[in-house]
């Protein structure tokens, strides 16, 4: 039987999944990206209140593994539409925080994997950006959404058309993802925030992923998103955490929460 391409390990409330093919950069197949969903769901049924992602070996992912693959018969929308999109949507919505570790290569379906996480800190000797104009491809996995968003059309089309990779530190330094560190510290740091986050007020955060979902993807205004963040104020009023936090300032000592069952939202949290 062949060794499984994605592990999962889970301790002290936090999950921890690793692309395990090093030999290929974990670049992702079909199964691969089948067997990166079952660790997602088996997480949150887990209740974990944090997650981290990372790639073993030299690279996080290099992108598709084409190795196999005919371009005359390449169903390329079935593997982009009908694998990739439905598990990026299924990371974005994961009821805790997640936190990505980018290293080495960072590349297209590998590259989507970092933007449907929620934290991102970057390795920096990283490689971020799309060479894929020589494959006679472009970017996916929301690319070209990320780039656009915060870098601008021009940088945009600049790092596609020339294939330029960006570092690590450059990736953060323009805007993409949250924080870089030295190649030798970037897993022990993320470790360390998820850790924390598991400590954390889960039911807070997950308000927060909400709030930032609509922002993002739903494009509402200043005022409704304000209206929004009301409502999901109210509802954490009735949270065990929200009166753990306001007990313990009153009391001059660090809170200790307790979390909440994945799984939930927030009552107030939509739109």
């Amino acid at each position: 039987m062949p060794a499984p391409e994605v592990t999962l390990t889970i301790a002290d409330g936090v999950a921890e999944i690793a692309l395990a093919a090093p030999e290929r950069l974990n670049a992702l197949g079909p199964d691969t990206l089948r067997q990166l969903s079952a660790a997602y769901t088996a997480a949150e049924e887990a209740g974990v209140r944090a997650l981290v992602l990372r790639g073993e070996g030299r690279a996080f992912c290099a992108g598709r593994d084409i190795s196999g693959v005919d371009p005359r018969e390449d169903d390329v929308l079935g593997y982009l539409e009908g694998l990739v999109q439905p598990l990026l949507e299924q990371m974005s919505a994961f009821p805790a925080p997640t936190f990505a570790v980018a290293h080495g290569a960072c590349l297209g379906v590998g590259l989507g994997l970092l933007i449907a996480s929620d934290v991102v800190y970057v390795a920096d000797g990283a490689k971020i950006g799309s060479p894929f104009a020589k494959l006679g491809a472009t970017l996916d996995s929301g690319g070209h959404a990320l780039f656009v968003e915060r870098l601008g059309a021009h940088r945009t089309l600049d790092l596609i058309i020339t294939g330029r990779l960006m570092s690590g530190a450059e990736a953060v330094a323009g805007g993409l993802f949250s924080q870089a560190f030295p190649d030798a510290e970037v897993l022990d740091r993320t470790r360390a925030a998820a850790r924390e986050a598991a400590s954390g007020a889960t039911e807070a955060f997950r308000a927060s992923k909400q709030l930032v979902r609509q922002l993002r993807d739903e494009r509402v205004g200043l005022w409704a998103s304000m209206s929004a963040e009301n409502r999901a104020q109210a509802a954490l009023c009735d949270t065990d955490d929200y009166r753990e936090g306001f007990a313990a300032f009153q009391e001059k000592r660090p809170p200790v929460f307790s979390g909440a069952p994945a799984g939930s939202e927030p009552a107030g949290a939509g739109a």
